[in-house]
């Protein structure tokens, strides 16, 4: 027995198996690129699921982690930190947000958002209205607003209190708005049920029914924060600014961190007592939100970003047309796209997924519809190129496969 094996087999020995994981031992990463334990080169195009903005083992983030480990691990939030406030300043001075909440994931902070809007909303009104094809978190009240029924077989019954609406359906928001109703939630681009952004005309609508009714608006940017659109923060391309924003991923760059972005009045309804967190804002993990910060914040960088993401764009575009079997089309905002698979395409995408990791590629099939690509934002064309000859040569494959059944 292999090396390899062994570590498998002892994994699966002592973990739950709620993971499918793919045969490798990952040891070791640098920019776009992992290494499994025999040496085998990966070019990353899911970047730890929208995780690692800057690539793997950034030299700034990695400076920043090792450097606070040394001086301090953790506190609770009886005391203060300089990493902690560092990075709420970083957060409010370059968002619309006034006051922070630090924790350690994407479903934290979306728990933090959906406690804030009912205790800041008024008596009765605890409804919260999100979108069918949603994926908000895994704890129990963050899959009951997500709005796909396959994440929530066999927790029923569910926390009450949520309803999930037609995707881009205004009327369907309007309908549903009554007295128990405090806040809409929503992803500006839903990632895991196949990268679908929301038109713009919708979110203004959305936030035009919140106004009109008194009701807050939160966004969901756990997988679209810290630059994936483009941007430090989706909204700021809608012109549509929330009520309350969620923050994770990409923020610690694959440390362990989250955020809630809001008002200072909304924040007011948080006292001591009402909601906390053990290790939220951590030191190390605050220390490497503020290296991720201050490198996105830097002059050009997003610009190129944008540059590079019209660039995987537009490589990934000229393979519908050579590939018409399997694709569909594209989609996507930054460096967040897809492919849009067709029938006979869905039926393959997870080979297709395979397939291009045996390649060298890591790429992944979301929402049983498309292909997606999620790479850091530092990839290069060169880069990206590789990984479309990749796919180009395993959509030929399957096609021809196809052509010969």
């Amino acid at each position: 027995m292999s090396e390899k094996q062994n570590l498998q087999k002892r994994s699966d020995s002592v973990f739950i198996g709620n993971y499918i994981r793919y045969p490798a031992v990952m040891v070791k990463g640098e920019g776009c690129r992992l290494q499994d334990e025999n040496g085998k080169e990966y070019l990353d195009f899911l970047a730890g699921i929208a995780v690692c903005a800057l690539g793997h083992c950034h030299p700034r983030v990695t400076e920043a982690v090792c450097r606070q480990a040394g001086e301090l691990v953790h506190v609770s939030n009886l005391y203060y930190t300089r990493p902690q406030t560092a990075l709420a300043e970083l957060l409010v001075a370059n968002s619309f947000g006034e006051k922070i909440f630090m924790c350690n994931s994407g479903a934290e902070a979306n728990e933090a958002a959906i406690k804030l809007a009912r205790i800041a909303s008024a008596a009765g009104r605890f409804r919260i209205l999100s979108l069918q094809g949603s994926f908000h978190g895994r704890t129990l009240a963050t899959v009951a607003a997500t709005g796909q029924p396959k994440f929530h077989q066999g927790f029923e019954p569910l926390p009450e209190g949520f309803v999930h609406l037609p995707f881009g359906d205004l009327e369907a928001v309007e309908k549903n708005i009554d007295e128990s109703v405090c806040a809409v939630l929503c992803e500006p681009i839903q990632g895991e049920s196949g990268v679908r952004p929301l038109p713009r005309e919708y979110l203004s609508g959305i936030r035009e029914l919140c106004d009109r009714h008194g009701l807050l608006l939160i966004f969901d940017e756990i997988q679209t924060g810290m630059g994936r659109s483009g941007t430090l923060f989706a909204y700021e391309q809608y012109s549509v600014v929330p009520d309350i924003m969620t923050l994770a991923k990409g923020l610690g760059n694959g440390m362990p961190i989250g955020a809630m972005v809001t008002t200072a009045d909304l924040a007011a309804a948080f006292v001591p007592g009402t909601h906390a967190s053990t290790f939220g804002g951590n030191p190390v993990a605050a220390a490497a939100g503020v290296a991720v910060m201050e490198v996105m914040l830097a002059e050009g960088f997003f610009e190129g970003v944008r540059l590079r993401a019209a660039y995987l764009q537009k490589r990934l575009a000229e393979l519908v047309p050579r590939f018409g079997l399997l694709l569909e089309g594209t989609r996507g905002v930054g460096m967040l796209q897809a492919l849009v698979l067709s029938k006979e395409g869905v039926a393959r995408g997870a080979d297709i997924v395979r397939e291009m990791f045996a390649r060298g590629v890591l790429i992944n099939f979301a929402g049983n519809a498309v292909l997606r690509f999620a790479p850091p934002l530092i990839v290069g064309e060169e880069e990206i190129d590789i990984m479309v000859g990749r796919l180009a040569e395993v959509l030929e494959e399957m096609e021809n496969e196809a052509a010969g059944a």
